[in-house]
Protein backbone atom coordinates (compact mmCIF):
# COMPACT_ATOMS: atom_id res chain seq x y z
CA UNK A 1 0.00 0.00 0.00
CA UNK A 2 1.17 3.52 -1.22
CA UNK A 3 0.16 6.76 -0.13
CA UNK A 4 1.17 10.28 -0.61
CA UNK A 5 0.35 13.07 1.35
CA UNK A 6 0.71 16.67 0.06
CA UNK A 7 1.56 19.69 1.85
CA UNK A 8 -1.19 21.09 3.90
CA UNK A 9 -3.66 23.20 1.98
CA UNK A 10 -2.58 26.28 3.12
CA UNK A 11 1.09 26.33 1.66
CA UNK A 12 0.77 27.71 -1.36
CA UNK A 13 -1.24 30.31 0.10
CA UNK A 14 1.20 33.01 0.57
CA UNK A 15 2.51 32.85 -2.64
CA UNK A 16 1.57 36.12 -3.67
CA UNK A 17 2.91 37.37 -0.55
CA UNK A 18 6.16 36.17 -1.21
CA UNK A 19 6.80 37.08 -4.12
CA UNK A 20 5.43 40.70 -3.54
CA UNK A 21 8.31 40.67 -0.58
CA UNK A 22 10.66 40.04 -3.15
CA UNK A 23 10.22 42.43 -5.26
CA UNK A 24 9.98 44.68 -3.47
CA UNK A 25 13.54 44.34 -1.56
CA UNK A 26 14.60 43.40 -4.78
CA UNK A 27 13.29 46.73 -7.05
CA UNK A 28 15.04 48.84 -4.07
CA UNK A 29 18.48 47.41 -4.07
CA UNK A 30 18.78 47.50 -7.87
CA UNK A 31 17.87 51.57 -7.76
CA UNK A 32 20.76 51.68 -5.06
CA UNK A 33 22.45 49.97 -7.15
CA UNK A 34 22.16 51.77 -9.90
CA UNK A 35 22.79 55.02 -8.24
CA UNK A 36 26.11 54.01 -6.07
CA UNK A 37 27.67 51.96 -9.81
CA UNK A 38 26.58 55.69 -11.58
CA UNK A 39 28.17 57.93 -8.62
CA UNK A 40 31.11 55.69 -8.52
CA UNK A 41 32.38 55.44 -12.23
CA UNK A 42 31.42 59.18 -12.86
CA UNK A 43 34.37 60.22 -8.76
CA UNK A 44 36.34 57.71 -9.75
CA UNK A 45 36.69 58.93 -13.59
CA UNK A 46 36.71 62.58 -12.48
CA UNK A 47 39.34 62.36 -8.91
CA UNK A 48 41.50 59.65 -10.56
CA UNK A 49 40.56 56.07 -8.88
CA UNK A 50 40.56 52.73 -10.95
CA UNK A 51 39.73 51.10 -7.96
CA UNK A 52 36.18 53.16 -7.62
CA UNK A 53 35.85 52.76 -11.47
CA UNK A 54 35.99 49.16 -10.89
CA UNK A 55 33.81 48.99 -7.85
CA UNK A 56 31.47 50.51 -9.90
CA UNK A 57 31.28 48.23 -12.76
CA UNK A 58 30.71 45.77 -9.63
CA UNK A 59 27.53 47.31 -8.57
CA UNK A 60 26.35 47.47 -12.15
CA UNK A 61 26.70 43.58 -12.32
CA UNK A 62 24.65 43.78 -8.70
CA UNK A 63 21.71 45.51 -10.56
CA UNK A 64 22.14 42.56 -14.06
CA UNK A 65 21.67 40.12 -10.98
CA UNK A 66 18.70 41.94 -9.51
CA UNK A 67 16.76 41.86 -12.96
CA UNK A 68 17.79 38.49 -13.17
CA UNK A 69 15.94 37.92 -9.52
CA UNK A 70 13.00 39.80 -10.61
CA UNK A 71 12.26 37.71 -13.51
CA UNK A 72 13.71 34.14 -11.50
CA UNK A 73 10.93 34.90 -8.57
CA UNK A 74 8.19 35.55 -10.49
CA UNK A 75 8.26 32.06 -12.18
CA UNK A 76 9.61 29.83 -9.28
CA UNK A 77 6.81 31.49 -6.68
CA UNK A 78 3.79 29.95 -8.56
CA UNK A 79 1.79 27.04 -7.41
CA UNK A 80 2.06 23.76 -8.29
CA UNK A 81 0.15 23.05 -11.83
CA UNK A 82 -0.49 20.24 -14.67
CA UNK A 83 3.10 20.41 -15.98
CA UNK A 84 4.59 21.06 -13.03
CA UNK A 85 3.00 19.17 -10.29
CA UNK A 86 5.86 19.62 -8.09
CA UNK A 87 5.83 23.36 -7.72
CA UNK A 88 8.11 25.71 -9.96
CA UNK A 89 10.81 25.84 -6.91
CA UNK A 90 13.79 24.36 -9.20
CA UNK A 91 13.82 27.32 -11.21
CA UNK A 92 14.66 29.60 -8.20
CA UNK A 93 17.59 26.67 -7.38
CA UNK A 94 18.78 27.35 -11.09
CA UNK A 95 18.38 31.02 -10.51
CA UNK A 96 20.77 30.65 -7.43
CA UNK A 97 22.84 28.61 -9.40
CA UNK A 98 23.42 31.59 -12.18
CA UNK A 99 23.43 33.82 -9.10
CA UNK A 100 26.79 31.93 -7.68
CA UNK A 101 28.61 31.40 -11.32
CA UNK A 102 27.72 35.24 -11.82
CA UNK A 103 29.71 35.86 -8.15
CA UNK A 104 32.98 33.49 -9.16
CA UNK A 105 32.88 35.29 -12.18
CA UNK A 106 32.80 38.74 -10.76
CA UNK A 107 35.54 37.15 -7.68
CA UNK A 108 37.74 35.79 -10.50
CA UNK A 109 37.75 39.14 -12.97
CA UNK A 110 38.54 41.33 -9.58
CA UNK A 111 41.38 38.99 -8.56
CA UNK A 112 43.05 39.15 -11.72
CA UNK A 113 43.29 42.42 -12.09
CA UNK A 114 44.44 43.29 -8.92
CA UNK A 115 47.06 40.58 -9.50
CA UNK A 116 47.97 42.06 -12.34
CA UNK A 117 48.36 45.60 -10.59
CA UNK A 118 50.86 44.60 -7.76
CA UNK A 119 53.06 43.80 -10.10
CA UNK A 120 53.05 47.36 -12.42
CA UNK A 121 53.65 50.46 -11.44
CA UNK A 122 50.55 51.60 -12.96
CA UNK A 123 49.37 52.70 -9.23
CA UNK A 124 51.49 56.24 -9.06
CA UNK A 125 48.11 58.62 -8.71
CA UNK A 126 47.01 60.05 -5.54
CA UNK A 127 42.83 60.10 -5.46
CA UNK A 128 41.04 62.78 -4.08
CA UNK A 129 38.92 62.68 -0.95
CA UNK A 130 36.36 62.17 -2.67
CA UNK A 131 36.73 58.81 -3.62
CA UNK A 132 36.71 58.34 -0.05
CA UNK A 133 33.57 59.31 0.87
CA UNK A 134 31.53 57.91 -2.39
CA UNK A 135 33.22 54.36 -1.29
CA UNK A 136 31.94 55.04 2.31
CA UNK A 137 28.73 55.78 1.62
CA UNK A 138 28.57 52.48 -0.70
CA UNK A 139 29.59 50.42 1.82
CA UNK A 140 26.88 51.88 4.26
CA UNK A 141 24.44 51.80 2.11
CA UNK A 142 25.29 48.07 0.68
CA UNK A 143 25.48 46.84 4.05
CA UNK A 144 22.12 48.22 5.03
CA UNK A 145 20.79 46.45 1.89
CA UNK A 146 22.29 43.59 2.51
CA UNK A 147 20.56 42.77 6.13
CA UNK A 148 17.39 44.02 4.67
CA UNK A 149 17.60 41.36 1.64
CA UNK A 150 18.68 38.76 3.98
CA UNK A 151 16.33 39.28 6.50
CA UNK A 152 13.38 38.83 3.70
CA UNK A 153 14.82 36.01 1.99
CA UNK A 154 14.73 34.16 5.47
CA UNK A 155 11.39 34.96 6.00
CA UNK A 156 10.01 33.74 2.39
CA UNK A 157 13.04 30.93 2.84
CA UNK A 158 14.13 31.73 -1.02
CA UNK A 159 17.96 30.78 -1.15
CA UNK A 160 17.99 33.17 -3.98
CA UNK A 161 17.04 36.17 -2.35
CA UNK A 162 19.97 35.49 0.55
CA UNK A 163 22.37 34.51 -2.22
CA UNK A 164 21.64 37.99 -3.87
CA UNK A 165 21.88 39.57 -0.63
CA UNK A 166 25.65 38.52 -0.21
CA UNK A 167 25.52 39.25 -3.42
CA UNK A 168 25.27 43.16 -2.52
CA UNK A 169 27.32 42.23 0.56
CA UNK A 170 30.44 41.60 -1.54
CA UNK A 171 29.96 45.13 -2.99
CA UNK A 172 30.44 46.78 0.22
CA UNK A 173 33.48 44.59 1.02
CA UNK A 174 34.96 46.20 -2.59
CA UNK A 175 33.61 49.56 -1.26
CA UNK A 176 35.55 48.81 1.63
CA UNK A 177 38.81 47.92 -0.23
CA UNK A 178 38.42 50.95 -1.98
CA UNK A 179 38.20 52.71 1.38
CA UNK A 180 41.54 51.12 2.37
CA UNK A 181 43.09 51.49 -1.02
CA UNK A 182 42.39 55.20 -0.99
CA UNK A 183 43.91 55.49 2.40
CA UNK A 184 46.57 53.74 1.79
CA UNK A 185 47.53 56.13 -1.60
CA UNK A 186 47.27 59.14 0.58
CA UNK A 187 49.57 57.52 2.75
CA UNK A 188 52.09 55.88 0.14
CA UNK A 189 50.90 52.58 0.54
CA UNK A 190 49.36 51.83 -2.39
CA UNK A 191 49.97 48.38 -2.42
CA UNK A 192 48.29 47.76 0.39
CA UNK A 193 45.22 48.43 -1.67
CA UNK A 194 46.05 46.03 -4.30
CA UNK A 195 46.73 43.49 -1.55
CA UNK A 196 42.86 43.76 0.43
CA UNK A 197 41.37 43.47 -3.37
CA UNK A 198 42.78 40.38 -4.10
CA UNK A 199 41.87 39.28 -0.71
CA UNK A 200 38.18 40.33 -0.78
CA UNK A 201 37.53 38.73 -4.68
CA UNK A 202 38.47 34.92 -2.65
CA UNK A 203 36.08 35.90 -0.42
CA UNK A 204 33.60 37.00 -3.19
CA UNK A 205 34.65 33.35 -5.49
CA UNK A 206 34.01 31.24 -2.45
CA UNK A 207 30.23 33.02 -1.67
CA UNK A 208 29.70 32.31 -5.19
CA UNK A 209 30.95 28.90 -5.18
CA UNK A 210 28.67 27.99 -1.14
CA UNK A 211 25.95 28.95 -3.62
CA UNK A 212 26.72 27.39 -6.31
CA UNK A 213 27.85 24.09 -5.24
CA UNK A 214 24.29 23.91 -2.87
CA UNK A 215 22.07 24.43 -6.38
CA UNK A 216 24.35 21.79 -8.01
CA UNK A 217 23.46 19.47 -5.23
CA UNK A 218 20.04 20.00 -4.82
CA UNK A 219 19.34 19.81 -8.70
CA UNK A 220 21.22 16.29 -8.53
CA UNK A 221 18.59 15.50 -5.69
CA UNK A 222 21.08 15.35 -3.08
CA UNK A 223 19.30 13.12 -0.30
CA UNK A 224 19.75 15.30 3.05
CA UNK A 225 22.27 14.75 5.88
CA UNK A 226 23.06 11.96 7.73
CA UNK A 227 21.67 13.48 11.07
CA UNK A 228 18.41 14.07 9.65
CA UNK A 229 18.26 11.17 8.30
CA UNK A 230 18.73 9.12 11.58
CA UNK A 231 15.99 12.24 13.28
CA UNK A 232 13.64 10.85 10.64
CA UNK A 233 14.33 7.11 11.11
CA UNK A 234 14.34 7.36 14.94
CA UNK A 235 10.66 9.26 15.27
CA UNK A 236 9.17 6.80 12.64
CA UNK A 237 10.43 3.93 14.83
CA UNK A 238 8.64 5.00 17.52
CA UNK A 239 5.20 5.03 16.14
CA UNK A 240 2.91 2.79 17.73
CA UNK A 241 2.37 -0.32 14.97
CA UNK A 242 5.68 0.53 12.87
CA UNK A 243 7.90 -2.73 13.09
CA UNK A 244 10.71 -1.13 10.98
CA UNK A 245 11.45 1.68 8.65
CA UNK A 246 14.05 1.37 5.75
CA UNK A 247 14.21 3.24 2.02
CA UNK A 248 13.83 6.72 3.89
CA UNK A 249 14.95 8.53 0.75
CA UNK A 250 15.02 12.19 0.47
CA UNK A 251 14.93 15.16 -2.21
CA UNK A 252 15.36 19.18 -1.70
CA UNK A 253 13.02 21.45 -3.91
CA UNK A 254 13.67 24.55 -2.86
CA UNK A 255 13.66 25.13 0.63
CA UNK A 256 11.02 22.10 0.61
CA UNK A 257 11.84 18.32 1.36
CA UNK A 258 10.17 15.23 -0.53
CA UNK A 259 10.32 12.01 1.16
CA UNK A 260 9.98 8.85 0.43
CA UNK A 261 9.64 6.07 2.67
CA UNK A 262 8.97 2.46 3.65
CA UNK A 263 6.80 1.23 6.55
CA UNK A 264 6.93 -2.55 7.79
CA UNK A 265 3.89 -3.19 9.99
CA UNK A 266 2.02 -6.15 11.04
CA UNK A 267 1.10 -8.50 8.50
CA UNK A 268 -2.70 -9.41 9.62
CA UNK A 269 -3.53 -5.40 10.01
CA UNK A 270 -6.29 -4.17 7.71
CA UNK A 271 -5.14 -1.64 4.85
CA UNK A 272 -7.09 0.99 6.63
CA UNK A 273 -4.87 0.72 10.12
CA UNK A 274 -1.81 0.49 8.25
CA UNK A 275 -2.57 3.66 6.33
CA UNK A 276 -3.16 5.42 9.93
CA UNK A 277 -0.26 4.01 11.33
CA UNK A 278 1.71 5.62 8.41
CA UNK A 279 -0.60 9.12 8.98
CA UNK A 280 0.78 9.06 12.35
CA UNK A 281 4.55 8.98 10.62
CA UNK A 282 3.86 11.72 8.50
CA UNK A 283 2.83 14.24 11.56
CA UNK A 284 5.31 13.15 13.69
CA UNK A 285 7.64 13.58 10.66
CA UNK A 286 6.29 16.86 10.01
CA UNK A 287 6.53 18.27 13.42
CA UNK A 288 9.84 17.60 13.56
CA UNK A 289 10.81 19.26 10.44
CA UNK A 290 8.26 21.72 8.99
CA UNK A 291 9.43 22.10 5.78
CA UNK A 292 8.36 18.54 4.41
CA UNK A 293 6.14 19.07 1.99
CA UNK A 294 4.78 15.54 0.97
CA UNK A 295 5.58 12.18 2.35
CA UNK A 296 4.99 9.31 0.17
CA UNK A 297 5.20 6.24 2.32
CA UNK A 298 4.66 2.72 1.75
CA UNK A 299 3.11 0.21 3.56
CA UNK A 300 4.94 -3.17 3.69
CA UNK A 301 3.90 -6.52 5.66
CA UNK A 302 7.54 -7.57 5.87
CA UNK A 303 10.64 -6.30 5.29
CA UNK A 304 11.35 -6.88 1.91
CA UNK A 305 15.26 -5.79 2.42
CA UNK A 306 16.44 -9.05 3.75
CA UNK A 307 15.41 -11.22 0.98
CA UNK A 308 13.41 -11.19 -2.01
CA UNK A 309 10.09 -8.77 -1.95
CA UNK A 310 6.55 -10.89 -2.98
CA UNK A 311 6.85 -11.87 -6.59
CA UNK A 312 4.17 -10.28 -8.68
CA UNK A 313 3.55 -13.46 -10.33
CA UNK A 314 1.49 -14.60 -7.33
CA UNK A 315 -2.02 -15.79 -7.51
CA UNK A 316 -4.75 -13.38 -7.42
CA UNK A 317 -7.67 -13.58 -5.43
CA UNK A 318 -10.32 -14.57 -7.83
CA UNK A 319 -7.54 -17.14 -8.90
CA UNK A 320 -7.26 -18.94 -5.77
CA UNK A 321 -10.73 -18.45 -5.12
CA UNK A 322 -11.54 -21.03 -7.96
CA UNK A 323 -8.91 -23.20 -6.56
CA UNK A 324 -10.40 -23.57 -3.26
CA UNK A 325 -14.63 -23.25 -5.10
CA UNK A 326 -12.92 -26.37 -7.41
CA UNK A 327 -11.74 -28.46 -4.21
CA UNK A 328 -14.87 -27.33 -1.53
CA UNK A 329 -17.90 -25.32 -3.20
CA UNK A 330 -19.16 -24.36 -0.35
CA UNK A 331 -16.15 -22.50 0.92
CA UNK A 332 -16.82 -18.69 1.93
CA UNK A 333 -16.29 -15.91 -1.18
CA UNK A 334 -15.57 -12.66 -0.95
CA UNK A 335 -14.57 -10.63 2.29
CA UNK A 336 -15.07 -13.71 4.45
CA UNK A 337 -11.85 -15.08 2.62
CA UNK A 338 -8.86 -13.01 3.76
CA UNK A 339 -5.25 -13.14 1.68
CA UNK A 340 -1.87 -12.56 3.30
CA UNK A 341 1.41 -12.95 0.90
CA UNK A 342 4.20 -13.33 2.79
CA UNK A 343 7.82 -14.61 1.61
CA UNK A 344 5.81 -15.76 -1.66
CA UNK A 345 3.58 -17.47 0.11
CA UNK A 346 -0.08 -16.97 0.46
CA UNK A 347 -1.77 -17.79 3.69
CA UNK A 348 -5.79 -17.98 3.91
CA UNK A 349 -7.78 -16.56 6.60
CA UNK A 350 -11.49 -18.11 6.12
CA UNK A 351 -14.66 -16.95 8.10
CA UNK A 352 -17.41 -19.21 8.13
CA UNK A 353 -20.86 -18.86 10.52
CA UNK A 354 -23.66 -21.49 12.34
CA UNK A 355 -24.97 -21.82 9.03
CA UNK A 356 -22.58 -23.34 6.96
CA UNK A 357 -22.76 -26.39 9.29
CA UNK A 358 -19.52 -28.80 9.24
CA UNK A 359 -16.66 -27.55 7.14
CA UNK A 360 -13.63 -29.96 6.00
CA UNK A 361 -11.19 -27.57 6.63
CA UNK A 362 -8.58 -30.52 6.86
CA UNK A 363 -9.96 -31.51 3.10
CA UNK A 364 -9.20 -28.16 2.01
CA UNK A 365 -5.51 -27.65 3.80
CA UNK A 366 -4.16 -31.43 1.84
CA UNK A 367 -5.27 -30.04 -1.28
CA UNK A 368 -4.34 -26.56 -1.17
CA UNK A 369 -0.92 -27.81 -0.25
CA UNK A 370 -0.41 -28.88 -3.77
CA UNK A 371 -0.08 -25.82 -4.93
CA UNK A 372 3.35 -24.23 -4.85
CA UNK A 373 2.39 -20.60 -3.35
CA UNK A 374 0.21 -22.05 -0.48
CA UNK A 375 1.57 -20.91 3.07
CA UNK A 376 -1.02 -21.85 5.89
CA UNK A 377 -4.74 -21.79 6.01
CA UNK A 378 -6.71 -20.77 9.57
CA UNK A 379 -10.72 -21.02 9.47
CA UNK A 380 -12.78 -18.95 11.77
CA UNK A 381 -15.99 -20.23 13.00
CA UNK A 382 -18.64 -18.10 14.57
CA UNK A 383 -21.74 -19.29 16.55
CA UNK A 384 -25.32 -18.65 15.79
Amino acid sequence: MEHTTPAPADRYANLDKEKQAASRVTVIGMVLDAILGLFKMVVGTLFHSHALVVDGIHSFTDVASDLMVLGVMRISRQAPDEDHPYGHQRIETFGTLLMGSLLIAVGAALAWENVQRLFTDDLTFTPGWPVLVVALLSVVGKEWIFRYTRKVGEEIRSDLIIANAWHSRTDAFSSGIVVLSTIGAMLGYLWLDTLAAVVVAGIIIHVGWSFGWSSIKELVDTGLSVEDTERLLAIASDIDGVRDVHELRSRRMGDDILLDVHLVVRPDVSVSEGHQVGMRVVGAMRKELDNIRDINFHIDAEDDESYHPTSALMPSRKIIQKAINQITPEAPTGNRMHLHYLKNKVHLELFLDGSEGDFDSAKLRTQLSEFTWFGSLRVWQTAD
